[in-house]
């Protein structure tokens, strides 16, 4: 008998002794309830038992998932095709695609940004031809696909999801700026009652209300900074999760670094409170910081970087003490608005907004006019000629006064993205102290100086409370892990994990080369309840596959999985012949599909791998 096979008699077994125990037809004859509680299990472990492919290499053809147990439909956000693919997943072994849903009748050259499913009914976020324009959400029957309704929302409805009793839909509108910033609608959160699906009702949760108070926000700690916006312009939400009892909604605001809470009955954004920094100096901390180091794995402190979570994904969960707990997945995002404008690096601010640079030209210390027309951003040469490092920091890696040295080497910090807006010492009304080329305070310099860098991401997933209060931080463990003998990828487990530590989709055989960037880059989360455990799936954008822990205990994660399908590192998955037998790359969005709900009895997840354009339908294996 196989593990799977053993397990499921194991469940029977159970099952039928509990039965019995209540009197055999599944009802307590104490108070003639319902069947009992689930089984809780020991552990898990994901094992790939069916998928699709769009054979659509890097083209988002295959992003964010959703599934109807009425009708056993998986939805699918294509974005390659701006619409949603619909899926049978009555055999989850074999998913077969029955139908595509476009929204050109709700909006002519929309696209579908995201979707979700509650009692039948599909709520889908759809953004319009010219993205700072208002968009809209439609509802749509699933057994058949008919439009209900459709209702006008915020600008760029970036993600969709409904509250746990499936009356409410909230969306995240994103509101991203025109690619020269001249355009820069206010970000905002759709509170839709969908009571009656066909005559929805629209409120709008704005951020007006901190319009205003960006200098206090400043000092908070949440990042306010586009050009000339305000603080409701600045905020761009980004992802959604709704607390068990459907009252409050939590939404990252992944550029700022900072988490809006919305009370639910009123569509108020109740607070904004800033996700703090990760000091990568402390242990525990420690991350690889560069792709130029002889290919080799090095994860260590690095005093005076700085993580800025900058979550994606999160999700929200109840805990045995009956608080509410965020995961986040903490990617990292830069703002980089205008890069493919040649006139925005030869100096003219009036065309983007770029706020990534790397270390060895942020802190050269002949300036950094030798990167004009290549990738000076034009707002950091209206600033200043040149930056440098406070040598009291960053004296371990060779900084002195009015020189960087050693640190701007390629193996140390030169190649590390760092966002230049951030760490520079300034005045108390956060105009920058300026220094001259030696390195000495010179209110005629022309120099910014460093005390900090900030990178983008924390290379981790993070627990938060409702409040906002850090409970948990994963620290250097995902890069510690990948780079360990324990690691394995491959459809069987069979490869080294650490033969292609932070490596990109299209070089799946250059090790280190995602090291400078985000690292693996944490992006998707979904949580899961089996018994009395619940389960974080966290998927990691780069190397790929899925982290699996038991956050039962919000201070105290276990990592108890990891699965990535991926067996072709060597041949380009963009070549179509390679494609197919490559594996799952990029995994984006995440849905778990509880035991109850499934259409075999068994918990599933299903994962959209954005890079490959492929659905994985995954069997959450239990062990007891």
């Amino acid at each position: 008998m196989n593990k799977t096979k053993i397990q499921l008699f194991t469940l029977s077994v159970i099952a039928a002794a509990t039965l019995a125990a209540c009197g055999g037809n599944g009802e307590s004859s104490a108070n003639n309830t319902t069947t009992p509680s689930e089984v809780t299990p020991a552990s898990v472990t994901l094992e790939k038992i069916g998928g699709f492919s769009t054979n659509q290499f890097d083209e988002s053809a295959a992003e964010i998932p959703a599934y109807d147990p009425a009708s056993k439909r998986l939805f699918m956000v294509n974005a390659l095709a701006g619409a949603v693919d619909v899926f049978d997943l009555s055999d989850p072994e074999n998913p077969t695609l029955i139908d595509t849903l476009d929204t050109n009748d709700v909006l002519a050259g929309s696209v579908v940004n995201s979707v979700a499913v509650a009692n039948g009914i599909v709520a889908v976020a759809i953004e319009a031809p010219i993205k700072t324009n208002l968009g809209r959400m439609a509802l749509y029957r699933a057994s058949d696909l008919t439009l209900l309704s459709a209702r006008t929302v915020g600008a760029q409805p970036d993600m969709i999801t409904f509250t746990p009793d499936g009356n409410t839909v909230l969306t995240a509108n994103e509101g991203e700026p025109s690619d020269d910033y001249q355009i820069d609608p206010e970000g905002s959160i759709s509170v839709i009652d969908v009571r009656d699906p066909r005559a929805p009702i629209v409120r709008t949760a704005s951020f007006s209300a901190f319009t205003g108070q960006e200098a206090s926000l400043r000092a908070q700690g949440i990042r306010i900074y586009g050009p000339g916006a305000s603080a409701s312009q600045d905020f761009e939400p980004e992802y959604i999760t709704v607390s068990a009892d459907g009252t409050t909604a939590f939404v990252t605001l992944q550029e700022n670094n900072a988490i809006a809470k919305i009370d639910i009955a009123t569509a108020t954004v109740t607070n904004v409170f800033p996700l703090g920094e990760k000091d990568h100096g402390a242990v525990g901390n420690e991350f690889d910081a560069s792709d130029s180091d002889g290919d080799t794995i090095n994860i260590r402190n690095w005093a005076g970087v700085i993580g800025l979570y900058l979550p994606d994904a999160m999700a929200s969960y109840t805990a045995a003490d009956g608080n509410t707990y965020l995961i986040t997945a903490n990617e990292g995002d830069a703002r980089t608005w205008g890069e493919d404008n040649p006139a925005y690096f030869a100096g003219d601010a009036s065309k983007g907004f770029v706020e990534e640079f790397r270390v060895k030209h942020l802190v050269n210390r002949n300036g950094w006019a030798g990167r004009l027309n290549n990738d000076l951003p034009a707002q950091l040469d209206d600033l200043a000629n040149g930056g440098l490092l406070n040598p009291t920091v960053f004296g371990y890696c060779g900084a002195v006064a009015g020189n960087p040295n050693g640190c701007r080497a390629d193996d140390q910090l030169g190649r590390l993205n760092v966002t230049w807006t951030m760490g520079y010492r300034t005045d108390a009304n956060g105009a920058p102290i300026l220094f001259n080329s030696t390195g000495v305070e010179d209110p005629a310099g022309d120099r910014l100086m460093y005390d900090k860098l900030y990178s983008f991401g924390a290379r981790s997933f993070s627990i938060f409370n409702e409040d906002g209060v850090l409970v948990f931080d994963s620290g250097s463990e995902i890069e510690r892990f990948l780079a360990s003998d324990d690691c394995k990828v491959g459809s069987t487990r069979n490869l080294n994990c650490k033969d292609f530590f932070n490596s990109g989709h299209d070089e799946g055989n250059a090790l280190d080369s995602r090291s400078d960037a985000k690292g693996p880059e944490p992006e998707g989360v979904a949580v899961g309840k089996i018994g009395d455990k619940t389960f974080a799936f966290i998927g990691l954008e780069r190397i790929g596959g899925i982290l699996v822990y038991d956050v039962t205990d919000p201070s105290a994660p276990v990592r108890v999985d990891y699965y990535n399908t991926r067996d072709d590192w060597t041949n380009d998955p963009a070549d179509p012949a390679a494609l197919p037998t490559v594996g799952d790359l990029g995994p984006e969005g995440l849905v778990f599909i509880p035991a109850k709900d499934s259409p075999t009895g068994e918990p599933l997840l299903v994962v959209g791998n954005e890079v490959s354009g492929s659905t994985a339908v995954m069997r959450v294996n239990l062990s007891f």
